[in-house]
């Protein structure tokens, strides 16, 4: 139970104390946007007011007695306002009680306050092995990778999976691609044509004489071999690399199986020769062939054949991260879920939106061809290409600013947070020690330093917040606000060499949970968080 836990628990039992158990509903306890309403302030005098049949205002007065009984010392003053408001302003007492309990919970402060563990599976990226990955992709991979980190953090047991799509007609056509730059011959117009096929051609001994399946074959082993070196270069690994391939091996294979499933649950049909899908009935506009009166299986059934494996690999949810051009493909792939015996709440398909640069004069000579993950890395570092596809939510366009991610001011947020990460590390350095065992101390707090303890303590319900909501991008917000509170303290605030008994002390303790604080925001996002700038 974090400080603020035990704070609303201490609200609630006061409530309760003063009549039939207290009010129906949880009160609240929220950080007011002033300083002068207090550190916490809550509505549960109003929520008990209709229980004890008494106004708002009078129920507030009887709550702030009760307490200050419970809380003596930790709390400075109640004060009661608005409708009913009691607005807390507690003592440094409770603030160091705070601290401790922050910095006895170590690396992983934050950390592990999920109340039911999944196994979930997180599939994304899953780009075509046809050609590079370009900055679409690239946000894909660090969306996917930071929720991955993120549920892990909270508690979950994540897999991380890459769905290869290495079957079908492009797959053919990248052979003959391949081979017509081999040989020296025109690209068929439908095929692939950028300068990355002349390279898989000359990185494959013979391709001018191999067979097509062969040679698309191989192509697609070197692509997805360099797939796997850049997403690596840029923080991104998997557990598992699903080949589409073996959807379509093995007797019966996989989509043999799933329609069997489908067929036992009495949800497919033959008209005309073809097998269909009762996906209407699942709140699909309509049914949806699987197997066309030629017996060729469309993609759909190949992506129905895949969630069942998935589904029989004892996964409790599944996560898929899609591009923007999959908007239309939800509502068909959930009912396909539900007909499959699965249910859909607990399959969820997450729509990325698109990715514009800004500035970079060196990218814009790259006329008429699309900029790769490996280009953007290139161009302003791993750390600040991760930041920048992370601070937005992803169900929003963004226009990254890649003069602004160069540059090394405060202007710069991923700069700001690292600088201040490493100012703490330089901090403590001179201090000689990072001892959190601060002991009494005489003077009373700062502003500042009240200010950086409540931040520090918004931390678990942040990730909670964050991993419920799939949304990565308030790490980022959360870790720039820790950085500024940082910041703001060590500007009024002296720490080596602070005047009073105890007082350096308390202050390296709290640098050092703010430092760890900042590195493990950094964590989830896949930055770096560095020692030295």
């Amino acid at each position: 139970m974090t400080p603020l836990d035990e704070l609303r628990a201490t609200v609630h039992e006061a409530a309760a104390a003063l009549g039939d158990g207290g009010p129906s509903s949880a009160p609240t306890l929220e950080r007011p946007k002033r300083a002068d309403f207090g550190d916490y302030s809550t509505n549960a005098a109003m929520l008990l007011a209709p229980v004890l049949r008494a106004p708002p205002r009078d129920v507030a007065a009887r709550l702030s007695e009760e307490l200050r009984g419970r809380l003596a010392d930790r709390l400075e003053r109640v004060e009661v306002a608005g409708p009913g408001f009691l607005n807390l302003f507690l003592g440094d007492e409770w603030f160091r009680d705070a601290l401790r309990a922050v910095l006895a919970a170590g690396e992983g402060f934050g950390g592990g306050g999920a109340s039911v563990t999944e196994r979930i599976d997180v599939e994304f990226v899953s780009a075509n092995p046809t050609g590079p990955m370009h900055v679409g992709h690239a946000r894909n991979a660090a969306y996917g990778d930071a929720l991955a980190r993120l549920l892990a953090f909270h508690g979950h047991d994540v897999t991380r999976e890459f769905y290869v799509n290495d079957y079908g007609t492009q797959v053919r056509k990248l052979g003959e691609s391949i081979r017509a730059r081999a040989r020296g011959e025109e690209v068929p117009e439908d095929g692939y044509h950028g300068d990355y096929i002349g390279d898989l051609a000359r990185e494959i001994e013979g391709a001018a004489e191999l067979d097509i399946e062969t040679l698309a074959r191989r192509g697609v082993e070197l692509m997805v071999a360099h797939m796997r070196e850049s997403l690596h270069r840029f923080r991104v690994d998997f557990d598992v690399w699903f080949s589409e391939r073996d959807l379509h091996q093995g007797d019966p294979d996989p989509v043999r199986h799933a329609f069997h499933v489908l067929e036992e649950q009495g949800q497919v049909y033959r008209s005309e020769g073809a097998l269909w899908l009762r996906t209407s009935e699942f709140g699909d506009d309509k049914d949806r062939v699987l197997e066309r009166s030629s017996g060729e299986h469309t993609y759909f059934a190949s992506d129905i054949a895949y969630h069942q494996e998935k589904r029989e690999r004892g996964f409790d949810r599944l996560i898929n991260v899609w591009g923007a051009d999959h908007h239309g493909y939800v509502q068909r792939m959930k009912a396909a879920y539900e007909a499959l015996g699965g249910d859909p709440d607990r399959l969820e398909l997450l729509i990325m939106q698109f990715v514009h640069l800004a500035g970079g004069q060196s990218m814009s000579k790259r006329a008429g061809e699309f900029v790769t993950l490996d280009d953007l890395v290139a161009e302003i570092g791993v750390d600040a290409a991760r930041w920048f596809l992370l601070a937005r939510s992803h169900d929003t366009t963004i226009e990254l600013d890649l003069d602004l991610a160069r540059e090394e001011s405060a202007e710069n947020p991923v700069y700001y947070v690292q600088y201040a990460h490493a100012r703490i590390a330089g901090v403590l350095a001179k201090a000689g020690t990072r001892d959190v065992d601060f002991g009494e101390v005489s003077a009373p707090l700062e502003p500042a330093e009240r200010a950086l303890v409540k931040k520090l303590l918004a931390w678990p319900a942040e990730v909670a917040e964050a991993a419920e909501r799939r949304a990565p991008h308030r790490i980022a917000t959360y870790a720039l606000e820790l950085a500024q509170e940082f910041t703001a303290f060590y500007r009024d605030c002296r720490v080596v060499g602070a005047e009073g008994e105890g007082v350096e002390r308390w202050r390296i303790a709290l640098c050092v949970a703010a430092q760890r604080t900042i590195a493990a925001a950094l964590a989830q996002l896949g930055v770096s968080a560095p020692a030295r700038m």
